[in-house]
């Protein structure tokens, strides 16, 4: 069966291209995920839709973590900030990867 990954961040945009990344890295390894992005204030309502396997949540709205996880029984951490702005797509895979395995 087929894992969902949802990433978020403040407006989606960034958390887009990270997954361009992810896609490319997780083709490479032949490892069969599907991965989306949203924006902060959609999580819950993405969550409910989607229902991913994990959630990873941008840096910049890691102060949102809490509340987040109130809202949604999944899985979820923030993305290495280094990670994060270097677009570091099979890094990020692997993160979602683990917390899955968790």
């Amino acid at each position: 069966m087929t894992k969902t990954i949802m990433l978020a961040c403040a407006g989606g945009m960034s958390s887009s291209l990270l997954v361009t990344k992810m896609t490319k890295a997780a083709k490479k390894e032949n490892i069969d995920v599907n991965i989306f992005a949203t924006n902060s204030s959609a999580i819950p309502q993405e969550a409910k839709l989607h229902h991913p396997s994990v959630i990873l949540l941008g840096p910049q709205i890691k102060f949102l973590f809490n509340n987040i996880i109130k809202e949604v029984n999944v899985p979820m951490e923030v993305i290495d900030m280094k990670d994060y702005g270097t677009m570091n797509g099979e890094n990020v895979l692997h993160q979602a990867l683990s917390l899955m395995k968790n």
